[in-house]
């Protein structure tokens, strides 16, 4: 009698498939040498090699799953995924920083997301030949064999070991005392290797986009972990501005609760950004802002421990920023934010 073949086996196939060609072009790009351009800021950079892997993938992808939506950080966004049921969610290299320095900390990130959730994740790091793949409830493999995790809250709290990104532990996170912090680059494979049990849970202050996050979200759901916002909502796929509005916050069962309470506890910041009445930060503004702000577009917010630590008010037709308030440090993040979130603002009205 013939072994039935399980869920999404064929996307398995070609997204693997996809992902090992997309690395073997990222290390041909590196020995030939690389051109840096950016795009917002020097934080955010993009290369020829981001572009042509994009371009790999979703052909390859289109060419398998016509039917399927697709949406890449390199690629024209296209309005027609926000129809689709199923939509391929791609960032050809999350860590870009990091591959034009010749870090290892890069990797090919690609995500299927059906109605809103993650499915399947595939993540590989071409510079240390690490391949992560998963099917929500079907197991996490990496290199090929089934990933055995140790049990749920074999570790003490305390002894967790936290990814962080290196950029937020290098400006803001080493003043803090929180244990277990290790930085590192990509947030996607932060994210695989917390499936993989090789760390135990991950945060980080700034939004980040699906793109970054949509395959390590499907390998930690399929590792039994979670992802979610930072203020605890969850987070939904295929949305018509994929970015997300706040920091992230994931993990395994036990030290996802242990990292909230934290967090919660040392008052480390987050931003928000679109803010509005419904999400719980509004209330972190004073009763006359909520009055003043209501129904704008364009509020975007840095907090924490109940208190506004900067405000950013963008008019989102012209760009231009109506009101910037709060202290300096976290104003500059936050307009840092935006920027890259949601594209370029003027410093000053007219």
């Amino acid at each position: 009698m013939s072994t039935p073949t399980p869920p999404y086996a064929a996307e398995l196939e070609a997204a693997t498939r996809l992902a090992l060609e997309a690395g073997a072009l990222l290390l041909r790009y590196l020995r030939a040498g690389l051109t840096v351009e950016h795009k917002t800021s020097a934080d955010d950079p993009v290369t020829a090699a981001d572009r042509d892997a994009s371009a790999l993938i979703t052909a390859g992808l289109a060419a398998a799953f016509p039917d399927d939506g697709l949406l890449s950080e390199e690629e024209a966004d296209s309005p027609a995924r926000l129809q689709q049921s199923r939509v391929w969610i791609v960032d050809p290299i999350d860590g870009t920083k990091e591959y034009a320095s010749a870090s290892p900390d890069y990797c090919v990130s690609i995500g299927l997301c059906v109605d809103g959730e993650p499915v399947l994740g595939v993540v590989y790091a071409p510079a240390t030949d690490e391949l992560f793949s998963a099917v929500v409830g079907q197991g996490v493999q990496k290199g090929g064999q089934r990933v055995n995790h140790a049990p749920a809250g074999s570790l003490r709290p305390g002894s967790w070991r936290i990814a962080v990104s290196d950029t937020e532990f290098q400006r803001e996170l080493s003043r803090h005392d929180l244990p277990g912090m290790a930085p590192s680059g990509s947030i996607a494979l932060k994210l695989a290797r917390i499936a993989a049990g090789e760390a135990d849970a991950t945060f980080t202050m700034s939004p980040r986009s699906e793109w970054d996050i949509a395959a390590g979200h499907a390998l930690l759901r399929a590792a039994g972990g979670e992802l979610r916002r930072r203020d605890g909502a969850a987070i939904r796929y295929n949305a018509a501005q994929p970015q997300i509005e706040q920091g992230i916050i994931g993990g395994r069962p036990g030290a996802l609760e242990w990292l909230e309470g934290e967090l919660a506890s040392r008052r480390l910041p987050t931003a928000h950004l679109r803010l509005d009445s419904a999400a719980p930060a509004w209330a972190t503004l004073d009763g006359a802002d909520r009055a003043a702000l209501a129904g704008h577009p364009g509020v975007s917010i840095r907090h924490a421990g109940g208190r506004v630590l900067a405000l950013l008010v963008v008019n989102p037709e012209t760009r231009e920023v109506e009101r910037a308030e709060g202290d300096a440090f976290h104003l500059e993040r936050l307009s840092r934010d935006v920027t890259r979130a949601l594209g370029p603002i003027s410093p000053t009205a007219r």
